[in-house]
């Protein structure tokens, strides 16, 4: 199937910014969203909202840690997207929610999470800790301006993670004091390493 016909999960831009709008990483609140999402989610043709900011595309945004190490990607040569492929690594791991994924459960979003996760990581380990720190909310860029990005730390007991393309992508744990020098900084990444993973710094 097209991406563009991919029914996706989205959410009314005059729901979700009701009590205004913000950019950048909101900290504070995050059940209200959450609460608001699961009320009021319909699903949509893909490309006829990605270009409509009437529409918030919600996306689950994953960042995975072991001990002090964040787990990050990088594009391969190979990769079909060449528009990805460069030297930098990428933080976050997660796509769109699809009406397929999540017919039936009882919590949409996390159903459309880990069916994310699991699609793009193997990971061979226990998850301590899946917690939402943040919700992005950027209009700096037409691209950005019709998704949100509901931001989730997962915690591992282990460090067995890699990516599941390995012929697209490779996977790396990096220590957060690496982290700068290392990633690609799409505004995303960017919000994420300066409102969230900076603070962890010790």
């Amino acid at each position: 199937m097209d991406k563009n016909d991919e029914k996706v999960l989205v959410v009314k831009s005059s729901i979700l910014f009701k009590e205004g709008i913000w950019q950048g990483l909101k900290k504070d609140n995050l059940e209200y969203y959450l609460d608001l999402i699961n009320k009021n989610y319909e699903f949509k043709r893909r490309g006829d909202v990605e270009e409509d900011d009437s529409y918030q595309q919600i996306i689950p945004y994953i960042l995975f840690s072991f001990e002090n190490r964040f787990f990050a990607y990088k594009y391969l040569v190979n990769a079909g997207e060449q528009r990805l492929v460069n030297n930098d690594y990428q933080l976050g791991v997660g796509g769109h929610i699809n009406q397929e994924d999540v017919m039936g459960s009882q919590n949409v979003l996390e159903t459309g999470m880990m069916r994310e996760w699991q699609e793009e990581v193997d990971f061979k380990g226990n998850l301590l800790q899946k917690k939402l720190v943040g919700i992005i909310n950027d209009d700096s860029r037409p691209v950005e301006k019709v998704h949100l990005g509901l931001v989730f730390h997962f915690i591992g007991d282990n460090d067995n993670i890699q990516i599941r393309e390995i012929d697209k992508m490779e996977g790396k744990l990096f220590e957060l004091k690496e982290i700068e020098n290392n990633l690609g900084h799409s505004p995303w990444m960017k919000i994420v390493y300066d409102k969230y993973l900076k603070n962890l710094i010790k």
